[in-house]
């Protein structure tokens, strides 16, 4: 076998490429070729990484897989990261497993390591994924990926544990041909908070900000400084219009707090506890979805004002750094923020993989 030095990276579902992004902060990782159906989610990683081939297209599609596997041998990817949608873990979906043809990317994605045949490959997926059907789809998935004659480790990983300030939780799995790699154990034991992520951020009112502005304040906490990093200018963090009676209605709810503080008549329809939830300054945020920026969605309005996040505050409370700009219409933006891996996290799977293929061979 050919001797390691760097890792040349395929990038499949990439989206924004958050895996990407944080797997680029260790130099000896970086990504060569990319895919995704969805051109508008694609187009933040083409404009981040203008370096990456940024192929746009359907799996599925034999021309577009072609493209894709051609590609990544003439740039030598020996590595392939992604988080293929996995919608038939249920028990209903236990009679076909991953024959089911909603699980059909992930049979893509396996197909596609089978005609590469890299060093290692990650998948990520919901956390569900691992315990629905009392693991029997993990051992299932775990057994395909050991026919094509890779050692697995699986297990979820916890954003906290590894710097970010957000209780977002994900399935791993981390898949090598030479030896057993393990997921890597929390970088941190202290919890970064959402005050530690966006205070410095914490002026704008509804509909107010922009795309490209100045700072305005300056970091008051080691993560602000190390998010700040590179970067002389503040993208995305511009407020939602919100209409009059949702900003009426968060006049009412105390400093992080939430529901409970709203008259019964003005509750809606919503079952659920979070809904007009403001986020707590001294804890980490929940896990950022693709609504953040729904006053009612949960709880992601801003623990004082009277508006959501921005895409900015919900970047960082994702990890990824001010200079990681994203482009594209609202609603494209929250899928690619909601949607993406948390980049310190991505770094951590690096590292490890760095230390048991380089370090410790």
């Amino acid at each position: 076998m050919e001797k390691i030095v760097d890792f040349r990276i395929l990038d499949l579902f990439c989206g924004a490429g958050g895996m990407s992004h944080g797997m680029h902060k260790n130099h000896h990782f970086r990504t060569e070729v990319a895919l995704d159906i969805n051109e508008r989610l694609a187009v933040t990683l083409k404009n981040n990484m203008p370096e990456v081939d940024v192929v746009t297209g359907d799996i599925k599609d034999d021309l577009v897989k072609e493209k894709v596997i051609d590609l990544s041998f003439k740039k030598g990817v020996n590595m392939i990261i992604g988080g293929p949608p996995c919608q038939g873990y249920s028990m209903k979906g236990k009679k076909l497993g991953l024959k089911d043809p909603r699980n059909f990317l992930f049979i893509e994605f396996l197909n596609i390591v089978d005609r590469i045949q890299p060093e290692v490959f990650v998948i990520e997926n919901v956390k569900s994924l691992l315990s629905t059907s009392k693991g029997w789809f993990k051992d299932e998935i775990k057994s395909e990926i050991e026919k094509l004659g890779y050692h697995v480790d699986v297990g979820i990983l916890k954003a906290t544990d590894f710097g970010v300030p957000q209780t977002r939780e994900r399935a791993i799995f981390i898949c090598c041909k030479t030896k057993k790699i393990k997921l890597p154990m929390p970088t941190t034991n202290h919890l970064v908070t959402v005050k530690d992520a966006i205070f410095d951020l914490a002026y704008l009112d509804s509909n107010e900000g922009k795309f490209e502005q100045d700072y305005l304040n300056k970091a008051n906490s080691e993560y602000q400084k190390m998010m700040r990093e590179n970067s002389n200018t503040l993208y995305n963090h511009k407020a939602s219009n919100h209409a009059l009676v949702a900003i009426e209605k968060l006049k009412m709810i105390p400093p992080e707090k939430g529901k409970e503080y709203l008259p019964k008549e003005l509750l809606g329809k919503q079952q659920f506890k979070t809904t007009w939830g403001r986020l707590k300054w001294n804890k980490p945020s929940p896990t950022i979805d693709t609504r953040f920026d729904a006053a009612s969605n949960g709880t992601n309005n801003h623990p004082f004002l009277h508006r959501t996040i921005t895409p900015r505050e919900a970047a960082r409370l994702q990890s990824f750094d001010d200079n990681y700009i994203f482009y594209g219409p609202k609603v494209d933006v929250r899928a690619q923020i909601g949607n993406a891996v948390p980049p310190l996290m991505a770094k951590a799977i690096a590292d490890e993989i760095y230390k048991e293929l380089i370090i410790n061979s």
